[in-house]
């Protein structure tokens, strides 16, 4: 993780705080005892959707969030599925299988530490960004472009 960052102006109090809670979405979730992947991603977009038009450092870190879950999705849907078509289907546990529910618990593990490191950074009002998704999300949201008014006279 980095904390370097694409900010040029102070982050308030309030942006801080907003951009905290974009990664206490899932984690809410989470603890709520709703453990199907598909819920914490469903947190998270509605959280982005109503903050997706406020501040850079909020709107970053709100996209930040929805990407760390999206991957999540995908990772964990993959197992759920595979799990349901061993205990409904003709499949049975191999060691593939223990492989991909390692890593998949493994991956959860590391994103639930980066989510709560992640958000008590951010309220602090310092800018962290993950290392696989912090360039994805450099990508899709940009700093406004700010150009000099003409002025008169010259």
């Amino acid at each position: 993780m980095s904390t370097k960052g694409i900010f040029s102006h102070p982050v308030t109090d309030s942006q801080a705080e907003k951009a905290s809670n974009s990664y206490l979405m899932s984690l809410v979730a989470i603890m709520t005892g709703v453990f199907l992947p598909l819920f914490n991603m469903l947190a998270t977009l509605i959280f982005y959707s109503a903050n997706r038009k406020e501040a850079l450092f909020v709107r970053w870190h709100c996209t930040q969030a929805l990407f760390a879950q999206l991957i999540l999705v995908v990772v964990n849907s993959v197992g759920f599925i595979w799990l349901l078509s061993i205990l409904f289907g003709s499949n049975s546990f191999t060691n593939p299988f223990f492989a991909y529910i390692s890593v998949l618990l493994i991956t959860n593990l590391v994103e639930f530490i980066a989510t709560i490191y992640t958000a008590i950074q951010t309220r602090k009002g310092k800018h962290v960004e993950w290392w696989f998704i912090g360039p994805l999300t450099n990508t899709v949201v940009k700093p406004p472009v700010v150009t000099e008014e003409p002025r008169f006279g010259e």
